[in-house]
């Protein structure tokens, strides 16, 4: 028996067709996978993710990463504080201590919304001053004098097993009566 080209194999073994399918579909499957791994990765990077909050919260933390306690920041922390953690989608947000010494039931998000500078709490003149443009806004975030157009966006304060969780405020804010601009 001789095969294409004329050359006939030096112990008359032919593979037949059967085996030489087997072989192609090894072949095949082998190459399948790492093929559709990487398919599989640029596809995904056009399809949206989900937000990570996910409208249950993320922990709060500090600047230095680690998570928040209810316990361990009503230690260090005396009323009428407030104090930057960083929170939802990363943004600095203002954790604030009531007369009573309990973290309020939300938390502000300190980007001015001017112009986007951090916002800093003046104690002197209680209330939160823009260093930019001159923004002021009263001690729960509600705009008093401009350039800034809107409030601070505000956020929930949850118990999440005794970490401090901070979620999307989706209701009507309770500065202005109005719906929220900052929805997620």
């Amino acid at each position: 028996m001789r095969l294409a080209g004329g050359l006939i194999p030096s112990d008359g073994f032919v593979a037949d067709l059967e085996r030489r399918n087997i072989l192609n579909l090894i072949t095949i499957g082998v190459n399948a996978v790492p093929v559709g791994w990487i398919a599989f990765q640029y596809i995904s990077v056009f399809i949206p993710s989900e937000d990570p909050g996910g409208g249950g919260g993320i922990v709060a933390m500090d600047k230095a990463g680690n998570e928040l306690t209810f316990e361990g920041w009503l230690k260090t922390h005396q009323a009428g504080d407030r104090q930057l953690v960083q929170g939802l989608k990363g943004d600095a947000h203002y954790l604030i201590v009531n007369d009573d010494k309990k973290i309020e039931d939300f938390a502000l998000n300190a980007v001015c919304t001017h112009l986007g500078c951090v916002v800093p709490w003046n104690r002197a003149a209680n209330k939160f001053m823009c260093p930019c443009h001159g923004s002021q806004y009263n001690y729960q975030g509600k705009v008093v004098r401009g350039p800034a157009p809107l409030s601070l966006a505000l956020a929930h304060v949850n118990d999440s097993g005794g970490k401090i969780a901070l979620s999307p405020w989706t209701e009507t804010d309770f500065r202005t009566g109005l719906q929220p601009w900052w929805k997620p």
